[in-house]
């Protein structure tokens, strides 16, 4: 058994319950709070717009963002200073409403590419560190919303307005299929989305399959050997980035969904099966004293320990209550626990990502702030920390305060304004 995440010290291997949690193989006690907790490293105040998304690249050095003006801005994870601007914002222009970075491997030569695709259905690839466009791709009638790689960078998929997903070869920037259901119902009804697309997450270790989801409450998974949705899980109301997939390394596959709805809108489930296997206890707010309806949810990147691929942590946020919240897996059987939160926030939580060489997570939303935290160890005399001294309590830059304030009536991204449940 992999001995790197010890037990919180007075604990034994197995908790009250009597039933060891196990996380990729990792035993900790159940019942049990996490031994994390957040800490802020980096605060980025100096956006024009909102945020509306955001990725770390492969390396951890760089965060890319699409600003509400336009703008697509790279900085420096570690010192959260602009280094590349690939473009400027105007009154004119349309946010990026996706963007990745292409995935560092073998077959992918050049190094910092990014991607970002916005509204008008434009698919742009720039290289970062030169601040070239290199090419751009339009979906003619199309607004897009989501966007993801293959894990090998060979492949990309998209995703929007048309409830289409489009299939692209990296090297010829050509589309190679079109993923959607047909009309109508029945059991020889090919299955797909009725609705726009929001997510698109790549399966992490099996090249030919992929997941999407969005307004039309299923996350459809898709096989590209034969073009159709294989299976569909109903029930998750997607509008933003709120997608993932974590694989085990005895590979068994969990998917979450975040959803913008105002009960239960944190799930997981198994991917094998299509079953719920856990709804993430979510209170309401004790600053806001409402739900928080999520845009972005999404497993943590780096590895737990140097034998395991497991995600350990989940982080997700929205509007309503204005909050993000991180959440430790290995916490307890059948219990994830709260590390922290970030609350006091005037504007929704648009967009998060985590970083994949490090337990650092950043977030962005309608206050145009970046905030970059890193999850770090509690020490001993905070073991008995209650969920509101788990908060982070943020600087509101339009009031003064330092302290929770009453919440502006929350400012959602485009899509979301338009939302009405199917």
């Amino acid at each position: 058994m992999a001995t790197g995440l010890p037990a919180p010290p007075g604990l034994n291997d197995v908790g009250e319950s009597g039933a060891p949690a196990t996380l990729d193989g990792l035993t900790v006690p159940t019942n049990v709070s996490s031994r994390k907790k957040l800490q802020p490293s980096v605060t980025i105040t100096d956006n024009p717009a909102e945020v509306f998304t955001m990725g770390f690249s492969p390396d951890g050095r760089y965060l890319a963002t699409g600003i509400g003006d336009g703008s697509l801005r790279v900085f420096a994870a570690q010192t959260g200073k602009v280094a590349f601007e690939l473009q400027a914002g105007n009154a004119a222009a349309l946010p990026a409403t996706c963007l990745r970075f292409r995935p560092a491997t073998a077959a992918t030569r050049t190094k910092n590419v990014l991607v970002a695709a916005n509204a008008v259905g434009s698919i742009q690839h720039w290289h970062v560190t030169s601040g070239k466009c290199l090419h751009t791709i339009e979906e003619e009638n199309n607004q897009i919303f989501a966007l993801d790689y293959r894990p090998d960078g060979l492949m990309f998929a998209t995703g929007g307005k048309d409830a289409t997903v489009r299939v692209y070869d990296e090297s010829t920037k050509t589309c190679t299929m079109r993923l959607k259901g047909a009309p109508g119902y029945g059991a020889n009804v090919p299955a797909g989305h009725s609705n726009r697309i929001f997510s698109i997450k790549w399966h992490n270790t099996d090249e030919n399959l992929l997941m999407s989801g969005g307004w039309d409450n299923t996350i459809q998974v898709w096989d590209t050997r034969i073009e159709k949705s294989v299976r569909s899980i109903f029930g998750p109301h997607l509008a933003g980035d709120a997608l993932d997939m974590a694989v085990d390394s005895a590979g068994k596959a969990t998917i979450l969904t975040g959803s913008w709805r105002p009960e239960g809108p944190l799930e997981m489930w198994d991917f094998q099966t299509g079953e719920l296997q856990e709804q993430v206890e979510w209170k309401d707010s004790l600053i806001q004293n409402q739900p928080c309806m999520l845009y972005a949810a999404q497993f943590s990147k780096a590895s737990v320990s140097e034998t395991s691929s497991a995600a350990r942590y989940v982080a997700a946020g929205g509007s309503g209550a204005n909050e993000t919240r991180i959440f430790d897996r290995l916490a307890g059987a059948g219990q994830t626990a709260l590390v922290g939160t970030v609350a006091g926030l005037n504007r929704g939580v648009f967009c998060l990502d985590w970083s994949p060489v490090q337990d650092r997570i950043a977030i962005g939303g309608g206050d145009g702030t970046i905030r970059i935290l890193d999850v770090v160890d509690r020490s001993d005399d905070e073991g008995g920390m209650s969920n509101f001294d788990r908060h982070i309590l943020v600087h509101d830059a339009t009031t003064g305060g330092s302290g929770p304030e009453t919440a502006d009536a929350p400012s959602a991204p485009a899509a979301a304004e338009e939302a009405t449940d199917p």
